[in-house]
């Protein structure tokens, strides 16, 4: 396995670890959440990176990098929903896209079609964890005692990218691979 496929890798053994942090009460764990969050995240943009410098881009690679990014952001987005930092109605649209381009990616694959993340999915992706990790910096602030202010307008209006960004890379993957789907 290559280097940047056990980073993908050790992005998804960091999410028991990133929920573990996030869930038991200890003081600071929301900051040790956020910690791991930033961390499996930073892996996403640097696997990437070698992947291509190296030339080391593999269908592995493809298909469970993109799989890694979901398992992460949606484990954090049940984390937040669970503490009403997102409507359960906008997780369920960024928990749905998410099942539609997996689906679609199951859907091409036995006909030889690897549908890889385009910047669309990218940019979702960052503003995904952009958001999380500021909803994570707001939680571990707020539990110390520090009031930011705004900081309920400061997550709906990243919540409100994050979704526009979602549902548009949701529709353009449909639309790119509209082809896949004629034979069903």
């Amino acid at each position: 396995m290559n280097l940047p496929n056990r980073l993908t890798m050790l992005r998804v053994f960091l999410i028991p670890v990133f929920l573990c942090l996030f869930y038991l009460p200890f003081p600071g764990h929301f900051f040790f959440s956020l910690a791991v969050f930033i961390a499996a995240s930073l892996t996403d943009m640097l696997d990437g990176r070698i992947a291509r410098s190296r030339g080391l881009i593999t269908d592995f690679g493809k298909f469970m990098d993109p799989l890694a990014d979901k398992l992460l952001v949606v484990s954090a987005l049940i984390c937040l929903m669970d503490l009403k930092m997102v409507p359960a109605l906008v997780a369920i649209l960024l928990i749905s896209r998410e099942f539609l381009v997996t689906s679609l990616r199951l859907v091409a694959a036995p006909k030889g079609i690897v549908i890889a993340a385009d910047r669309w999915g990218k940019y979702k992706t960052a503003s995904q964890m952009v958001w999380i990790s500021v909803a994570l910096l707001l939680l571990a602030l707020s539990d110390l005692g520090i009031a930011v202010p705004g900081a309920g307008g400061i997550n709906a209006l990243l919540l409100a990218v994050v979704t526009l960004l979602t549902l548009l890379s949701g529709i353009n993957y449909l639309f790119k691979n509209r082809g896949v789907l004629k034979d069903c």
